[in-house]
């Protein structure tokens, strides 16, 4: 496996690069909702789980992870895509091989040694890329293991939910949900993939309906985590006479 390399002055440069290009090129709005650092996970090892539907889940991550003070953060990437884009490593990336079991088994001890350090993990249990309206939500047995490694793990499902609503850039909402503090070593890894499964799933549906509820427009409880830019529509908007953007 490719383990993590971080490099500190490389995670700062890239991590304006991705706020101030990246991020504000394509995106209108991003928002946060929760606690990413619950007082119940107080020194404690930390396993992010987030739904898998877009390539730009890791960037969004990494981004509201940016925002955190204190704990270090590191992301699981496919092998093969860290392989292209190995760069990713400086900034906390490692790699999981789903196809050969040694590596797998690898990655998943490695995670879980990050956790018992009591440091931070991003992990998408799908295991794949899938459309945003695919259900029911599936995860693989991987977070399950890794919380049988390193049982005083505290996990915060996360909820990516984004589209095109009202701007011609996309807009994408992150739920951070109730802290899961259950007793992981006396479970067995089904009932542990069970459990999550249906924490997260069920929180993405209602992330779901708080933003139809909302019929497109921001909930005013979700932060912005990224300053606004003005998408086409508001520009053409402003072009109007007597007409400002909303």
């Amino acid at each position: 496996m490719l383990e993590a390399v971080k490099s500190g002055s490389f995670d700062r440069l890239f991590y304006r690069y991705n706020s101030f290009y990246l991020l504000r090129r394509h995106f209108h709005s991003i928002g946060i909702c929760g606690d990413l650092q619950p007082a119940a996970a107080e020194g404690r090892g930390i396993l992010y789980l987030m739904n898998h539907s877009s390539w730009w889940d890791g960037l969004l991550a990494y981004h509201a992870a940016g925002k955190l003070a204190g704990s270090r953060h590191y992301f699981m990437m496919e092998e093969e895509q860290l392989r292209k884009y190995a760069f990713f490593r400086k900034l906390g990336a490692y790699s999981i091989n789903s196809a050969g079991t040694g590596d797998l088994r690898a990655s998943l001890r490695y995670t879980a040694g990050l956790l018992q350090a009591g440091e931070s993990v991003w992990m998408y249990p799908e295991g794949e890329i899938l459309p945003l309206e695919h259900r029911p939500l599936s995860l693989k047995e991987g977070a399950a293991l890794v919380l049988r490694l390193s049982p005083l793990t505290a996990v915060v499902p996360v909820t990516l939910y984004h589209g095109l609503f009202r701007h011609t850039k996309p807009e994408a909402t992150l739920l951070a949900g109730t802290p899961q503090l259950l007793p992981w070593a006396d479970m067995d890894r089904s009932d542990i993939a069970r459990s999550l499964e249906a924490a997260l799933g069920e929180q993405l549906e209602a992330h779901r309906n708080q933003i139809l509820n909302h019929k497109g427009y921001m909930p005013e409880e979700f932060r912005p985590l990224l300053k606004r830019g003005r998408s086409t529509n508001e520009w053409l908007d402003m072009l109007r006479p007597g007409r400002g953007s909303r």
